[in-house]
């Protein structure tokens, strides 16, 4: 009972994490990656598709990243859109591509995303503590049924707060690592 408690929380608190590499993997630190497109929504004959089912995406060195369309009908749709996110990149159109160039960072820029990691590792532990407060009132609830003794169920509240520990300090290591990228010149 108590191990499928743990298990379940495990699994969500593991979900946050995959959730929180992916955000941070978008946040753009001044070298060509694939993963800031992947929140970019091209308007593709009037349907909202992700820019890498239209293009094929390739980083021919490590400040520029070209869209090659599989539709050249497509090369305005995929500027415009890369032009309406708010990663702060202007591309290029030469006809058959879209270029990205990736700028370096002002150190202004690099302030604000450092503040956009903090607030989304802070989502996340957010997110933890939630998991954290659902399993132990799952854990009171099954020593309130009588299903666990008090023993076990203080067992179980420590349990989930090394789990949650263990969580929050992989959050922290995620987002120090991720702002020394984006602060390194």
């Amino acid at each position: 009972m108590l191990n499928d408690l743990y298990a379940q929380a495990e699994k969500r608190m593991k979900d946050h994490i995959e959730h929180l590499r992916h955000s941070l993997a978008t946040i753009r630190t001044g070298r060509a990656s694939l993963s800031i497109l992947d929140n970019v929504q091209v308007d593709y004959y009037g349907q909202p598709t992700p820019i890498n089912q239209v293009a094929t995406l390739s980083i021919p060195d490590p400040t520029l990243i070209v869209a090659q369309p599989w539709d050249p009908t497509a090369l305005g749709a995929i500027e415009k859109a890369i032009l309406k996110s708010d990663l702060g990149l202007n591309p290029s159109n030469d006809g058959k591509v879209v270029r990205i160039p990736i700028p370096a960072l002002t150190e202004e820029r690099r302030k604000d995303l450092a503040k956009k990691v903090h607030q989304t590792a802070e989502e996340a532990r957010t997110h933890i503590r939630l998991v954290r407060r659902d399993a132990n009132e799952q854990a009171k609830k099954l020593e309130k049924d009588k299903k666990i003794s008090q023993d076990d169920e203080k067992r179980s509240l420590d349990h989930i707060q090394k789990m949650t520990d263990q969580h929050t300090k992989l959050i922290d290591d995620l987002a120090r690592k991720k702002e020394k990228e984006i602060l390194e010149i």
